[in-house]
């Protein structure tokens, strides 16, 4: 990174599951099992992100 963007980011762990439930700064949400997948989602950032896009398993 080359330094601070103000952008938060957040994922929380599910207790009892594998499942991991991510917040983009930008607020849309996204549910993974890989913690790979989610920060590659994350970070791809706008794509996937929008309404109108395919969700796959995004909450």
């Amino acid at each position: 990174m080359t330094g601070p963007t103000g952008e938060v980011y957040r994922i929380d762990w599910l207790p009892g599951t594998d499942i991991l439930h991510g917040t983009c700064h930008c607020g849309r949400e996204h549910t993974a099992q890989d913690p790979v997948e989610m920060w590659e989602w994350m970070l791809a950032h706008p794509q996937g992100h929008s309404s109108d896009e395919s969700q796959g398993n995004s909450s």
